[in-house]
């Protein structure tokens, strides 16, 4: 990657944290959360599904708003919603404020994930782009072993309320980021004019393309698995595994060891061998690994040390495909990549939302039931590279 990409990587991948930590500082509270507000594991689990569908319906808006208005303004409009979520959250005095808290953030933390993307896409597009999408990635995947150790030491000091303090603070330094970090990348001439018809037409042309849908929904799954993960990993790690805050943590940072570790590679991985063989042969890892610990998990055979280590490989895995796919999904769609980066994220974040929201009824604080969950989306992802059509973009 050249030297003049560096600092924008940088900076998106900072901005990018902030989705992230909004998920994952707070998992080690859950536990905590759940007895202070006096409600159920699956209402806490709630909390989780109520943002992913906020962030995936709002992506709607913010691809299209970025693409008519620049990218600066959604990033800022986005970030003043997270902040009044947060606040909400902070001061939330039962589950179900909680869960409209988390909803708001998610509805403004959409923001700093879509059009990010978009900022690549000006920037770059093919090799160059795996690459600087590997660099944000990188960024990026420190935070799932930062936020919830940060989660855990703020949990230390103070209440959970705290660590959604933090929060706030984070959002007003990203503000500060965009404005003296971030130059516009979609120039005013080539800018687009919202229009509903052609928005609905743009998306019709979109999920007519079967290559963007396959791409788009192999990522989904793959992401689906994490946020089987992060909705039932706490419960899983503290009370089956008897880990505390802090053990879980560290736990949780193995996973994100495994993927921004593999990550790395994708571009290089990709220009060798080309991105479809990539895509191909990670996917069928992903399920291999997934299906493998599940069946362990059914032999009885799933201690602490067997799901790290399993989940580990799975999320190298993973760590090849989706910053593969999400360059792979928008090269063909410069035109309309702030509409094709919003639908692949919606499309993406509501099929997660809603393997969650299915799962959460079986998810009952033991390891069986999430890893069967986390193998079934491995097989759906393998079932979908298989389905796809000779000379399309994951079979080339």
């Amino acid at each position: 990657m050249s030297s003049t990409l560096l600092r924008p990587a940088l900076v998106l991948g900072l901005l990018s944290c902030v989705g992230p930590f909004a998920i994952d500082m707070y998992l080690p509270a859950m536990p905590t959360i759940g007895l202070d507000l006096g409600t159920s594991e699956a209402a806490m689990q709630g909390t989780i599904t109520a943002y992913f569908i906020a962030f995936g319906l709002a992506q709607l808006v913010y691809g299209p708003w970025a693409d008519q208005a620049g990218r600066k303004p959604p990033l800022y409009a986005g970030l003043a919603v997270f902040l009044l979520g947060t606040l909400i959250c902070a001061m939330a005095p039962s589950i179900s404020v909680l869960s409209a808290g988390r909803f708001v953030q998610g509805l403004g933390g959409a923001a700093v994930m879509v059009v990010p993307r978009a900022i690549i896409r000006d920037m770059a597009t093919g090799h160059e782009a795996t690459k600087l999408m590997a660099a944000i990635m990188l960024v990026i995947s420190v935070s799932p072993m930062l936020a919830p150790l940060a989660g855990a030491g703020v949990l230390a000091l103070a209440d959970w309320r705290a660590i959604f303090g933090v929060l706030a603070v984070a959002a007003g330094l990203s503000v500060a980021m965009i404005r003296f970090g971030l130059t516009e990348t979609l120039p005013p001439a080539q800018r687009q004019r919202f229009n509903l018809q052609e928005t609905l037409s743009g998306t019709k042309r979109l999920m007519q393309d079967r290559g963007f849908v396959v791409l788009t929904f192999l990522g989904g799954f793959g992401m689906a698995s994490f946020f089987v993960f992060i909705a039932a990993g706490p419960f899983v790690y503290t009370r089956a595994f008897g880990l505390t805050p802090t053990g879980f943590s560290l736990a949780f940072a193995v996973n994100a060891i495994g993927f921004f570790s593999a990550s790395q590679f994708a571009a290089n991985l990709g220009q060798r061998f080309g991105a479809p063989m990539v895509v191909r042969w990670a996917v069928a890892g992903f399920a291999l690994c997934t299906v493998g610990l599940m069946a362990l998990g059914m032999m009885g055979l799933a201690g602490l040390a067997v799901v790290m280590a399993g989940l580990f490989a799975a999320n190298a895995c993973l760590g090849l495909v989706i910053p593969t796919v999400m360059v792979l999904a928008l090269d063909d769609h410069g035109a309309e990549a702030g509409l094709a980066s919003s639908l692949g994220g919606t499309l993406q974040m509501l099929a997660g939302g809603a393997i969650v929201a299915m799962a959460a009824p079986f998810l009952d604080g033991t390891a069986l039931p999430m890893l069967v969950t986390i193998a079934l989306c491995g097989v759906s992802a393998f079932v979908l590279s298989r389905f796809a059509a000779k000379g399309q973009t994951v079979t080339a």
